[in-house]
Formats: structure tokens, C-alpha cells, sequence
């Protein structure tokens, strides 16, 4: 029986995202480490806009954005309730993600290509976000409630992505105390020491 392939690089957050999501509904499939300067013709072919993660089916679907592939995977098989408190409310915190926060990272942490600001000023633009997200977690272990969620595992590798700009000023900030030990928390799960090993590979034997 042929198997999904998954197109993925590693570092990238959004592939992290997907990776976990997959990782975590036991998807037995082929995943095949991208080169982003060589993208192989086969994952352009599936999706000619050449960003990662690509999921292709074996029903010949093709699933080319992160969250899809997130949803996707929690629709097979949902084995540590990443959905439980909603789609609705995870799918907001996604998008503050992917439209709000990821823009100014990507200028924070690429700041020699935005020379209009300084890169204080792209962080502090980001800052916004993830103050928010603190709030959320001094209230709750997690972002949506005391369980973790696929809102948590989305938004985690960017979070991560953020504070390896600056790790030490990162570390200093006595405000994102309960961002920081949620992130301290999900660097240390083993779902996401598999899911950055070199030499994962997504089979398993035994039904979930």
C-alpha cells in the first residue's frame, strides 16, 4: 500500500508543526528531507508555490499548508486530545501565529533585509503577541486550558524560533516567565527530541 509522503526541512517551524501533529497520530508515511536551495521537482510538482511541509496522499491530495496537515493528522487520530477544546479556538491562536506574530519575527530575526527599523523595533512589535500569550499562560499550564493542545504545538516552534534570536535577552525577561516555562516545557518533550531527530523515521508497528 502506497504511504503519505510528508516534503519537510527540518528547522523550519512550520514542518515542526506538522511533523508533531503526525508524529502524534502514529501516521505511518515516507518523509523525505527537503534541500531548500535543490527543492526536488516531485514536491514542486505537488505544489508549485515550493514551501514546506507538502503532505501528499496516497488518494492523490495534496496538503501544502501547516495547519492543514496539523487538522489532517488530529482527523486520523487525536490520541492525546490535541482537539479537545476546539477547533475554533485553536484555529484563532493559529492564525494570530501565522498573520500577527510571524511577520514581525520574520523581520526580527532577518532584520539585515528590513533596514527601515531596527531590529529593537521589530522585537518589540512581537513583543505584543507574545506578552498576550504569557497572559493566557499565568492563568493555565496551557494556552487553552490545563491540558496541552494542538494550539500549543503550533505555535511552540515559532516561540522557539524567537527566542534563539537572542537567547540571552530572551532568558532575561522576568515578564515571560510563564512563556518561558511553558517553551522550556515543550523543548523537553520527547515528541519533540523524535520529531528533530535526524533519523526519524514515521513507522510504526503497533496500532495506536
Amino acid at each position: 500500500m502506497a504511504l503519505p509522503r510528508l516534503f519537510s526541512f527540518r528547522r523550519c517551524p512550520y514542518a515542526m508543526r506538522a511533523r508533531m501533529a503526525l508524529y502524534q497520530a502514529r501516521i505511518t508515511l515516507t518523509l523525505i528531507e527537503v534541500e531548500l536551495k535543490n527543492k526536488p521537482e516531485a514536491m514542486l510538482t505537488l505544489s508549485p508555490k515550493g514551501t514546506v511541509p507538502v503532505l501528499a496522499l496516497p488518494t492523490g491530495e495534496v496538503l501544502d499548508e501547516s495547519r492543514d496537515i496539523l487538522f489532517w493528522a488530529l482527523a486520523q487520530a487525536d490520541l492525546e486530545g490535541w482537539l479537545a477544546p476546539g477547533p475554533e479556538h485553536i484555529e484563532t491562536l493559529i492564525d494570530e501565529c501565522d498573520q500577527v506574530f510571524k511577520p514581525w519575527l520574520d523581520r526580527y530575526k532577518y532584520h539585515v533585509g528590513y533596514p527601515e527599523h531596527s531590529p529593537e523595533y521589530y522585537r518589540s512589535q512581537a513583543l505584543r503577541t507574545l506578552n498576550a500569550w504569557d497572559a493566557r499562560l499565568q492563568d493555565s499550564e496551557f494556552l487553552l486550558g490545563s491540558k496541552p493542545s494542538a494550539a500549543d504545538v503550533a505555535l511552540f516552534p515559532f516561540v522557539r524560533q524567537f527566542a534563539n534570536v537572542d537567547r540571552a535577552w530572551f532568558d532575561s525577561q522576568q515578564d515571560l516567565q510563564a512563556l518561558r516555562n511553558w517553551l522550556g516545557y515543550w523543548l523537553e518533550h520527547p515528541m519533540f527530541a523524535a520529531v528533530m531527530d535526524k533519523r526519524l523515521e514515521f513507522s510504526f508497528s503497533e496500532a495506536p
